[in-house]
């Protein structure tokens, strides 16, 4: 499906939508509002903000749920992706960002990439990837299949899907038993060893190696590669947090840079790969239900007394709904409006036919977006915006915490309009005085706010090409890496020790049965954007459109051939896709991607089994069975 750009509001009447003025959607959609927080409280509202649009906007997104609604219930897609790292990090370093820059990449000893296809899904990082490994650095993969990440890698180690912290615990058991870990650095900047070597203590790498598929020996030979390296880089994206144990699987990783003590020095460090060219930035903004701009604990109360003084609110002192979280409420009958901006839950959620109820069975539904979305065709109210990437002001963070600026280049089509401005009307017409006259104010009142931000003017960061966050002071840079402190001589200036986590290993909850036998993970393609809205409809060589990737074996178990038509069916639902054969796959696993849910909406199949810490729903592991279809319907 080709999606034309939307160029003018349109308001709902009965069952369709139609075109309107800018004066009665705003109307339309500020009265709706209104009438949900008057009838049913502030926290029967929630905000879904957008991860490709800037700082900016997240900013004055956040602000309006706090301040003119009066709820906490903020959230963008980092629940659907990286949560889980954030929440991992946060716990044990207290901030959720990766700690080195993508520079320091080319100066480390061994790389490992954990459940992350960076050539397709990062290529601008993967190409200091292969810098370093151009250098001598060696690559470790560790994926259940062979992706074009691990053709480049020293060894590859194919673990079966859901296996991750037996395999790290694995790991993290040689490293101890062979007499690797940095003493002096667990001893100095640490808790919890005691605890943690006890839980991997089963974990022999024969024991890990029949749970995971990985031989022993490759396991043994990554854990002295890892813990012998001057500098080892550990990164990692969906494979780890898409999990039901995502938040876990994040921390068993995080156990073994403690181990090791590769975190806190320039080319060591631990780096989750953001998805979204502003997920990062959508987080430090404040569009999360538990933190203020900044990472600021929105419980703790000078941080609210600070944000109250500078907007003239009262935030309210509780952590608001998070994505998930307001699914769940919506099922309740407890959130029933929700302003969604560039957001599109309707593709993007696991176990989508579900989701689709929900939002449809919304009592007010506003959508600002460039695109008549599946969920914008669901909407009361939907509101045509500028594209932030190109027809916007302001400023995006990306994976390194590196702000960098974005700077307008073409006029939005027909009637759209910038997002700060529509949110500040619809403000306006619910009582509160709003106007920015620029990106840059609104940049300027929230690094007033933010301590992390405050060096980064719009000047600085034009003159540095970018900054990364922390960065305290216009007169001064910090470290392009994070936690130095963890090797002050000075115990007053480590400050709070970094703990280790003694999580369990737990298998997929989709549990494979007779009827349903395959594994069925998800993911990405470089030819591709996520749910295909931006990219779906693009006339290319490269567009293969959405198949269902098997193993030779498999296609052989089923007397499929490829390009054949087959039904792929889970515990939730069934859909049709062509077959592909992927030699990179072991019999039993199967692969598919989300690029294109208006073909094959893989997400109708997909397991909505969330990690109830971070809310993340477990893509990448879902139960399915393959049928062949009649002759007629393979073709």
């Amino acid at each position: 499906m080709s999606y034309t750009r939307l160029t003018e509001p349109l308001v709902r009447d009965g069952s369709g939508l139609r075109p309107a003025s800018w004066e009665e959607a705003l109307d339309r959609a500020a009265e709706g509002i209104a009438r949900t927080v008057e009838t049913r409280g502030p926290d029967a509202f929630g905000v879904f903000s957008c991860a490709r649009s800037t700082n900016e906007m997240n900013y004055v997104a956040q602000k309006f749920a706090r301040a003119v609604i009066g709820t906490n219930n903020v959230d963008s897609c980092n629940r659907t992706c990286h949560a889980p790292s954030v929440a991992g990090l946060a716990q044990v370093f207290g901030s959720g960002g990766g700690t080195s820059s993508y520079q320091e990449i080319e100066a480390a000893d061994v790389i490992v990439m954990w459940g992350s296809n960076a050539r397709e899904a990062h290529p601008i990082f993967f190409h200091h990837v292969l810098k370093a490994v151009h250098n001598g650095a060696k690559l470790y993969v560790v994926d259940p299949r062979r992706t074009s990440t691990a053709k480049w890698a020293h060894r590859w180690l194919q673990l079966n899907v859901g296996t991750d912290i037996a395999l790290a615990h694995a790991i993290g058991r040689e490293i101890i038993c062979s007499g690797l870990v940095n003493r002096s650095f667990i001893d100095r900047a640490t808790s919890g060893f005691e605890a943690y070597a006890a839980e991997v203590e089963q974990w022999t790498p024969e024991v890990a190696a029949l749970e995971t598929g990985v031989p022993a020996e490759l396991i043994e030979e990554l854990a002295h590669a890892y813990a012998r390296a001057d500098r080892a880089q550990l990164c990692w994206t969906l494979g780890i947090t898409e999990h039901h144990n995502g938040t876990d699987n994040v921390l068993s990783l995080i156990n073994l840079s403690l181990l090791t003590g590769h975190v806190g020095r320039y080319g060591a460090g631990l780096n989750p790969l953001r998805g979204q060219n502003n997920v990062q930035g959508g987080g430090d903004m404040g569009a999360i239900p538990n933190r203020l701009p900044g990472f600021q604990d929105i419980l703790l109360p000078e941080v609210r007394a600070k944000f109250d003084a500078a907007w003239g609110s009262k935030i309210q002192p509780r952590y608001g709904w998070h994505l998930t979280q307001m699914f769940e409420a919506m099922d309740r009958g407890e959130l029933t409006a929700v302003y969604a901006i560039g957001e599109n839950p309707v593709q993007s959620e696991a176990d989508s036919g579900r989701t689709l109820k929900r939002m449809q069975n919304l009592e007010h539904l506003v959508v600002q977006d460039i695109f008549l979305t599946k969920t914008a065709q669901q909407a009361h109210v939907v509101l045509p915006a500028a594209a932030a990437w190109c027809e916007s002001e302001g400023t995006f963070t990306n994976s390194e915490r590196r702000v960098q600026r974005v700077r307008k280049a073409l006029e939005p089509p027909g009637g759209a309009r910038d997002d700060i401005d529509i949110i500040c009307d619809i403000a306006r017409r619910l009582g509160h005085d709003w106007y920015y006259e620029s990106a840059e104010q609104v940049w300027d009142e929230m690094r007033a706010l933010s301590p992390m931000h405050r060096g980064m003017s719009y000047q600085r960061l034009a003159e540095l090409g970018g900054i990364q966050w922390p960065c305290y002071s216009e007169d001064e840079l910090e470290p392009t890496y994070l936690h130095a402190r963890l090797w002050a001589e000075d115990p007053a200036e480590r400050g709070e020790p970094a703990g280790f986590a003694p999580v369990r290993h737990s298998p997929p909850v989709d549990e494979l049965s007779e009827e349903y036998p395959l594994r069925l993970t998800t993911g990405r393609r470089l030819d591709s954007y996520n749910t295909g809205v931006q990219s779906g409809g693009l006339s290319s060589p490269m567009r293969r459109g959405e198949t269902i990737d098997l193993s030779p074996a498999d296609t052989e178990a089923l007397g499929v051939v490829a390009g054949e038509k087959v039904q792929i069916s889970s515990r939730r639902g069934s859909i049709v896709a062509p077959v592909r054969l992927d030699e990179g796959l072991r019999p039993g696993l199967a692969f598919m991607t989300f690029h294109f849910p208006d073909e094959v909406d893989v997400n109708l199949i997909t397991i909505e089994a969330t990690d109830p810490v971070a809310g993340t729903a477990e893509y990448k592991a879902s139960a399915i069975r393959i049928d062949k279809l009649p002759a007629e319907s393979a073709v």
